[in-house]
């Protein structure tokens, strides 16, 4: 593709941008001045294999809370994971708080604004540091997601071999930040997974895929491989008006949450072996199901009642009623709602 081209579709694909640009909490609109790196940078993590009409009510009560990087890099760990939950990869959560703090004790509370610098900070990859150099400071990046990179698989009819290539030819000098939005926009409205509104899309006249007559072939899908199946035991102990709640070790998945006890997970069907305390344990009819990224999860749900028992090491008792206070994994909230309807 010519350079004459390339600035041919920049200049276009902006003009598009300038009137069907969506309004989001953490953006600018078109031509004012660039957004809070805080707020770019957490909403590109909590976007993060989650949709834009999931994140925005998080995102708002967020930042509500802890409305710049300061208020939130003192924040405690605890508070920080209870206001991720049902945002996944709690990972995320951990380096969110760790980052937070080096830019603080490191940057003097101000985000570094190049690609590089930005890529020595906890947990921002490659994506992430460009965004945000694009973004925020307006650096020429070259800021590719799920969006973008359909959009240009299909601009260059490419099975998905030199998406970056292709995008760092298109990409802009100027407006670096509005491009990668516009591109992102422009795949969420215009150049869906399905049924692709080609009519209507600013580059269609220069789009290899639309020539091709079947733009949805490209990227490339790869082959979807079937999930291993796990087999766990979610336990529930009251004492009075409370259950016991435990928290998850630190690493690993779910890790530093707040959590229903559990057994292990594994091949073999659920036990009560792992239970949290001698007690008359009862099987309660079916199983939660719940799907993680690498496997699928199956576990029977276990409950029983004492009236005197220690929490133990790591173990909280939390009054029932204000469970929904805990900010419990999506997995062990499914598990809370079918134990406290019996």
């Amino acid at each position: 593709m010519s350079a004459k081209v390339s600035a041919s579709i920049a200049a276009r694909l902006l003009a598009w941008y300038d009137v069907n640009a969506r309004s989001l909490p953490w953006r600018s609109p078109p031509g004012n001045p660039p957004p809070d790196p805080y707020r770019v940078w957490l909403s590109e993590v909590m976007l993060q294999q989650t949709t834009v009409a999931a994140v925005r009510p998080r995102f708002e009560a967020w930042v509500a809370r802890w409305p710049t990087l300061a208020r939130f890099a003192a924040a405690s760990d605890e508070d920080v994971m209870a206001a991720w939950a049902g945002l996944g990869y709690y990972a995320r959560a951990r380096n969110l708080l760790k980052c937070a703090r080096a830019v603080v004790a490191d940057h003097g509370g101000r985000f570094p604004d190049t690609e590089a610098a930005l890529r020595t900070l906890p947990g921002l990859g490659d994506y992430t540091a460009a965004a945000i150099a694009g973004i925020a400071f307006g650096r020429r990046a070259v800021v590719i997601d799920a969006n973008v990179k359909r959009v240009v698989a299909r601009l260059f009819a490419d099975d998905g071999a030199n998406i970056r290539t292709h995008a760092d030819s298109i990409t802009p000098d100027a407006r670096a930040g509005d491009f990668a939005q516009a591109m992102m926009d422009l795949g969420s409205a215009i150049c869906t997974s399905r049924a692709p509104k080609c009519l209507l899309c600013p580059l269609r006249a220069d789009c290899a895929g639309f020539a091709t007559g079947a733009p949805e072939a490209f990227p490339k899908k790869k082959a979807k491989t079937a999930k291993p199946t796990r087999h766990g035991t979610i336990f529930w102990l009251a004492r009075g008006d409370d259950v016991l709640l435990v928290r998850r070790p630190d690493t690993g998945l779910l890790g530093g949450m707040r959590a229903l006890p559990t057994g292990a997970w594994g091949d073999n069907d659920p036990a009560l072996a792992d239970a949290p305390a001698q007690a008359d344990w009862q099987w309660l009819d079916g199983a939660i199901v719940h799907v993680f990224t690498h496997f699928r999860l199956i576990c029977r749900l276990a409950a029983a009642r004492v009236e005197a028992q220690e929490a133990g090491a790591g173990g909280e008792w939390w009054p029932v009623e204000r469970l929904a206070e805990a900010g419990l994994p999506t997995l062990f909230a499914k598990a809370a709602e079918r134990f406290r309807k019996g």
